[in-house]
């Protein structure tokens, strides 16, 4: 079992459980693994988000990669996308993201990609975790004209600001409408400045807000976690559109003009239509997760598209579309990945495609986002011992319940049972036409889980 990495890195308090010794220790084992590839002197570029914490994880991280001999390349605040096409542009052996996401700022986090600009897969945080474990850090450690440099390129931004210049200009201004009307919250995070920019150079009819990082407000209140202010400045200011992006950048969900939400299911649909249109939706295949809506699935079917369900986690998302040729998906959270353009969830990317599609089909945004008539859906947590999660995989009851369940549904609802990664919970979710009857049947079948599995 892991004891650092989880499902998106590793998360923590920052200064406390990710300490910088800690990050020390994380940072020259992970230079070590990930530059295994290389005969020359590896180089490893660091991004971080807009926390308090950040430089002071970024000193360590430093520390670790010049104490074994890697040059590193400072990109300040940029979002997670940003630095993995950075590091495929530059050719870099590695690079790490210094963030966690969408939680409060008191945590924060370290998310390594490979030379690929990919999220490393699980293997390789496995071995981190041993080298670290191992007692041969001192070994790794160079010395004399070995020892690394770093230097701030703070400057590479405009890189990344370039590649979507280089990706939408020409069909954004042929199809550009002066009335219609963006406003962006940046959730206090990483897109805080380059969003702007990106949107001015494409010449999109923008309002910026939660733009004011202060070290602590990043996802107060705001972002892709908290639309409700995104909602209210929609409406009070008859905006066409409305897009959040979450704390690094890697998310993205929307606001139509009426002040509905248009989630990661929604974006997934209307951005395959529109690719499928385009002839560019490869084997006319979308990837999602287990936990996508059931209305998804049922906007697949009505387009005569195959549809692919992962485990949960964007980098399944990514695995399985790498593995089979795939070129769209993602999550409900909105991590989508657009794999023709980056191999990671990039929350600017999203956003100028949903505004593409809406612009060059000449309808509104709500119109687009009733393409998927969403489910009602109820989670209901059981507690169970964290040693008996599994447990009611092996009850007969249990199963046959949920069987009964599923014919009873007869295609238009589903049920997932999901052991939680970190608490002592096995989680019921169902999905159906009739709110009542499905949080009913989630209940039922918490409770049995409860009674038999304790």
């Amino acid at each position: 079992m892991r004891r650092y990495f989880g499902t998106d890195g590793i998360r923590r308090i920052a200064n406390t459980e990710l300490s910088p010794e800690l990050v020390y220790k994380v940072a020259k084992a992970g230079a070590y693994v990930l530059s295994k590839h290389t005969d020359k002197t590896p180089t490893i570029l660091i991004g971080r988000d807009t926390r308090l914490s950040g430089t002071l994880i970024e000193s360590a991280m430093v520390a670790g990669f010049l104490s074994y001999g890697a040059n590193v390349k400072l990109l300040g605040v940029i979002p997670t996308p940003g630095v993995a096409y950075l590091t495929r542009k530059f050719q870099a052996d590695a690079s790490v993201v210094i963030s966690a996401s969408h939680n409060t700022f008191e945590f924060n986090g370290i998310k390594y990609f490979s030379n690929k600009g990919m999220k490393i897969p699980d293997s390789l945080e496995e071995e981190i975790e041993e080298v670290m474990e191992s007692g041969k850090l001192n070994e790794l450690t160079a010395v004399s004209e070995k020892i690394g440099v770093s230097e701030v390129r703070t400057d590479l931004i405009d890189e990344y600001v370039y590649f979507f210049r280089k990706n939408f200009d020409d069909n954004i201004e042929k199809f550009n409408n002066p009335d219609f009307k963006v406003v962006i919250d940046t959730a206090n995070g990483a897109t805080y400045q380059v969003a702007d920019k990106v949107f001015s150079t494409l010449g999109i009819n923008h309002v910026i807000i939660n733009n004011e990082p202060n070290g602590v407000n990043i996802n107060a209140g705001c972002g892709s976690t908290h639309l409700e202010m995104l909602k209210e400045y929609v409406i009070k200011n008859k905006m066409s559109l409305g897009i959040a992006y979450d704390g690094d950048g890697d998310r993205c969900l929307a606001v139509d003009e009426n002040g509905e939400e248009i989630d990661g299911d929604k974006l997934i649909a209307i951005i395959s239509k529109y690719l499928k249109q385009k002839g560019k939706l490869n084997k006319n295949t979308i990837v999602a997760t287990v936990m996508s809506n059931l209305g998804l699935n049922k906007y697949a079917e009505k387009e005569k598209l195959n549809f692919v369900q992962t485990k949960v986690g964007d980098r399944y998302v990514l695995e399985e579309m790498l593995r089979s040729g795939y070129n769209l998906g993602g999550e409900q959270s909105g991590h989508i990945i657009l794999l023709d353009y980056n191999p990671t969830g990039d929350g600017i990317l999203t956003s100028l495609m949903l505004i593409q599609a809406i612009l060059e089909s000449g309808k509104k945004a709500s119109e687009l986002g009733n393409l998927v008539q969403k489910y009602p859906q109820v989670l209901i947590n059981a507690k169970v011992d964290s040693n008996k999660k599994y447990d009611y995989e092996k009850n007969a009851e249990i199963k046959e319940a949920i069987k009964n369940l599923e014919k009873e549904f007869d295609g238009n609802g589903r049920v997932l049972i999901r052991p939680s990664g970190t608490e002592p919970l096995v989680r019921v979710m169902i999905e159906g036409k009739d709110q009542k009857l499905i949080k009913e049947k989630a209940e039922r079948i918490a409770k049995m889980i409860e009674e038999k599995c304790n």
